[in-house]
């Protein structure tokens, strides 16, 4: 098998990964970046499947690495899209209050945003959110101006084509499935790279390369399958922009919202439950492997105990279009079964530690010559360029590297 030579071996082509690199070749233009993706395409899983919104940073808690990144990463994001010429529309977004205890949140909600750095967040009324999304109904609503979409598979794209620009003995491999390290030398499905360094962004597998790479962990990763539908085409008008729901604090997800996408189709969704496979897409899919593994996790049984009514709810919802319309009704009552057609399907990574809580934040940790990305949870597309620029500095300085 052929061995080839790199400076700094990234593993994982979502938009993550890409971002690491287009940072780092951008700073160090000589250092000769590979890029290693299991799949035919880059941003094949998360990356290519989660909703295309741009986060404000509302949600997230003052301080975090998520709050700083999101803010950050936003106008960084914003401004690569012009200067490369992606589409990408600044729309702004209503979080939707439909029982009076949703609408005490929204001033909590707002201090939240406004801690983070966002301005012009104000509370409305339903005369004054009609205007904005006549069709949605409720008891107030939070307008949050910085919210857009954008197409993140573009985005991706464009980072490697710009690495490619800047350094052409830098690669791109696809296909190409890492299935071992040892001391520098990765040995994959396209043959051997000797690498100084290597940077793992794995997604949904982080947590089974860090053990490749012999890393003690505290954790393990937990997936998550989300369902979508979407709007026919005689009810997209029903939405404009973006509805999000008032997110209940006790639970880790946001809730079923709308989102038009950048191609004008609006998707609604989506639920959340457990993937007995890390990359199953179906109802049906099921691993041997995945399930034993986080069925004899502690951490897993743990979360389950402590959400186990959230979780059945969400299991209901997913083989049942009616209860789903029924969620979906709360914020736009006037939708019918026949104005929502089933979409795709999407897998997060959840990352948990052993007592059975969930890490919120990145989490990052460095093993002797190498860098993993254990955990990078929205609003991680949103904030991309921000966690590459943080990357890039942390390698700076452990790798010592120099042009």
């Amino acid at each position: 098998m052929q061995e080839a030579k790199y400076d700094i071996a990234i593993v994982g082509g979502g938009i993550v990964g890409l971002a690491i690199g287009y940072q780092i070749q951008r700073e160090f233009p000589k250092l000769n970046l590979i890029i290693l993706e299991k799949e035919k395409e880059l941003a094949f899983h998360q990356t290519g499947r989660n909703s295309g919104v741009i986060h404000s940073g509302l949600y997230y808690k003052p301080d975090s690495f998520r709050a700083k990144n999101c803010v950050k990463g936003r106008k960084q994001l914003i401004q690569f899209a012009k200067e490369n010429n992606i589409k990408y529309d600044i729309c702004g977004k209503i979080v939707l209050a439909v029982t009076n205890q949703e609408a005490t949140q929204l001033e909590h909600l707002k201090l939240n945003g406004e801690q983070n750095g966002l301005v012009d967040l104000k509370i409305l009324t339903p005369q004054e959110f009609k205007k904005i999304e006549p069709n949605a109904e409720g008891i107030a609503a939070l307008s949050v101006p910085q919210s857009g979409i954008i197409d993140y598979k573009e985005v991706c794209n464009k980072f490697a084509k710009l690495i490619k620009q800047m350094n052409p003995n830098s690669k791109i491999a696809l296909n190409c499935e890492l299935l071992d390290i040892d001391d520098g030398l990765l040995f994959s499905t396209k043959g051997k790279f000797k690498v100084e360094h290597t940077i793992f962004c794995g997604g949904l597998f982080s947590d089974r390369l860090a053990k490749k790479d012999k890393v003690k962990l505290d954790m393990q990763i937990v997936s998550f399958r989300g369902d979508y539908y979407q709007l026919s085409d005689l009810s997209k008008s029903k939405v404009n922009n973006l509805i999000y729901p008032v997110p209940n604090p006790e639970f880790p997800f946001l809730g079923v919202h709308f989102t038009r996408m950048m191609n004008g189709d609006i998707e609604c969704g989506p639920n959340a439950v457990f993937s007995f496979k890390r990359e199953g897409y179906k109802k049906t899919d099921f691993s041997w492997k995945d399930s034993l593994e986080v069925l004899s996790f502690i951490g897993s049984w743990r979360l389950f105990i402590n959400h186990w009514k959230f979780g059945l709810k969400e299991y209901k919802r997913a083989f049942s279009k009616v209860l789903f319309l029924k969620e979906l009704q709360k914020m736009i009552p006037t939708l019918k079964i026949e104005d929502i057609i089933v979409g795709r399907s999407g897998v997060r990574a959840m990352a948990l530690c052993n007592d059975g809580e969930i890490i919120d934040d990145f989490k990052i940790v460095q093993n002797k010559n190498n860098l993993h990305i254990l955990n990078a949870p929205s609003p991680a597309a949103t904030a991309c360029l921000a966690i590459g620029q943080q990357i890039m500095e942390k390698a700076k300085l452990q790798f010592n590297l120099k042009n």
